[in-house]
């Protein structure tokens, strides 16, 4: 999603860029073709997503003007495993997702491949999925190398708990010279209160509150760092996932919602 208004480039990445990304933002695992025991396989699927499954999320600003439209669609769901050093292993359930940010007429404005995965008692988001594409606008036609950080959705959390910081780096480089790195960072994230019912054009939810600080930076040298913070707070049910996400800026000003719309 965009940190202010939708003003995005398309982007894809190419074969190569998508290839590195996975590889720093999946868990190092074995085949899922080898025995998982019981025991271990305590997660089955991220947010209970299904092969075919559609999801989509309205993009609204903060007069509740509509901005545009996430559509995601679930292409492969698998279990594979980790062998720690003691012999233990660990079932993750792995979730491919392509997603489109449509405008409101229908016209594709990004497009990424997303890996969403639970290992536990914790569901993980792709980093990848809070890019701030407005950031890296002014770099068209430059190499770009993701490095994503999956974000934590602990299935059971207590109120007041803090989670671990998540978000992407996007390192610009030409062929011959570093250039900038744009960073996309939630800080400070905590579960802020206790289930709440949340109803949005898909239905009505049971969510817990996320409240964190949005940081997005480009650095073009280590002494010239620009950066642009805000507060979110999202809303997600460890069934569903993300119901509900409001973005503010650095005065309090409600500058976007993110609700989903389709299930």
């Amino acid at each position: 999603m965009c940190a202010t208004a939708c003003s995005l480039l398309l982007y894809t990445p190419s074969w190569g860029q998508e290839a590195s990304l996975a590889k720093s933002r999946a868990p190092h695992a074995k085949s899922a073709s080898q025995p998982i025991s019981e025991k271990a396989a305590t997660c089955t699927t991220a947010f209970n997503m299904r092969p075919g499954q559609n999801l989509e999320y309205q993009l609204l600003d903060g007069k509740g003007k509509a901005l545009g439209t996430w559509r995601y669609r679930v292409v492969k769901v698998g279990i594979s495993s980790v062998t720690s050093k003691k012999g233990k292993a660990t079932a993750i359930a792995s979730v491919q997702v392509k997603s489109g940010l449509y405008d409101t007429g229908n016209n594709v404005l990004a497009q990424q491949d997303l890996t969403f995965f639970c290992r536990n008692d914790t569901t993980f988001t792709d980093g990848l999925s809070i890019i701030n594409y407005d950031a890296l606008e002014s770099f068209n036609n430059r190499r770009l190398n993701y490095q994503a950080t999956p974000i934590a959705w602990p299935n059971q959390p207590a109120t007041g708990s803090k989670l671990p910081n998540g978000g992407v780096l996007v390192q610009v480089s030409s062929p011959s010279v570093a250039i900038a790195k744009v960073e996309t960072t939630q800080r400070q994230r905590k579960v802020s209160g206790e289930r709440v019912s949340v109803r949005v054009p898909a239905g009505t939810f049971s969510c817990y509150p996320v409240e964190s600080q949005r940081e997005v930076s480009t650095a073009a040298r280590a002494d010239l760092v620009l950066k642009n913070t805000g507060r979110q707070v999202d809303y997600y049910d460890p069934a569903v996932g993300i119901v509900k996400t409001e973005q503010y800026d650095n005065r309090g000003k409600l500058v976007q919602t993110r609700l989903l719309s389709k299930h």
